[in-house]
């Protein structure tokens, strides 16, 4: 099978409002462009590094995602380019985005990355660490970032209930969210589901989607 042929094969699987991001890290150029003539124009990675290597190289129409943990002091070489950030897990990485976004005369939008798994590994807030961040003085004066929806990894498991249960509780998180509406936070977006998963994702209320393999092959 083709990446263009995978690319469109799981297109026409989405709804309308689901957006599909190409999970392109570690895939060389020749591979994203197969994807990006194909149609393809919102791509993520998950080292910056590797990221502004790629956007360097490539036309200029993509949306690059960065959906990998990120480190305070890598955020100034995305800014200029990124689209969205989709793992933002404290306030002080939201001061340093805002901070560089500042000096790139940007406005960049962000996902709040949700703990929905019981593994201990995986990053995130907690609700009451969201409650807080939201309420947080420092937060409203940020000019620079918007807050655009959530984002969340279910457990690395077969129990399709428990994924189900992680999923709706991501879901639910955000419909608590939508009174809130501020100059730097409008909560659209529920990013969650990966290639192995976002089917039942799309089920709880996704309308963001990362898929990687499922496109690219494995690794």
């Amino acid at each position: 099978m083709s990446i263009q042929q995978n690319l469109l094969d799981i297109k026409s699987t989405l709804p309308k409002h689901v957006t599909l991001v190409a999970v392109s890290k570690t895939k060389p150029v020749p591979d994203l462009m197969e994807a990006y003539n194909a149609g393809q124009r919102v791509f993520g990675e998950n080292k910056i590094q590797e990221m502004v290597e790629k956007w360097e190289q490539m036309p200029k129409d993509i949306e690059w995602h960065m959906i990998g943990h990120v480190q305070t002091n890598k955020v100034k070489f995305m800014t200029p380019f990124v689209s969205l950030i989709h793992g933002v897990d404290s306030l002080k990485l939201l001061e340093e985005i805002n901070k560089q976004a500042s000096k790139n005369n940007r406005v960049i939008d962000c996902l709040l990355q949700i703990h929905i798994a019981e593994e201990e590994s995986k990053f995130g807030l907690d609700e009451e660490e969201l409650s807080a961040l939201l309420a947080s003085p420092t937060f409203k004066e940020m000019k620079n970032i918007r807050i655009v929806g959530l984002m969340g990894m279910a457990t690395f498991t077969d129990n399709q209930d428990q994924i189900k249960k992680e999923f709706s509780h991501l879901k639910s998180v955000f419909d608590g969210l939508q009174s809130l509406q501020t100059a730097n936070c409008k909560l659209q977006t529920v990013s969650m589901g990966m290639s192995g998963d976002y089917q039942l994702a799309i089920a709880c209320g996704s309308t963001m989607v990362r898929i990687g393999s499922s496109i690219f092959g494995g690794r």
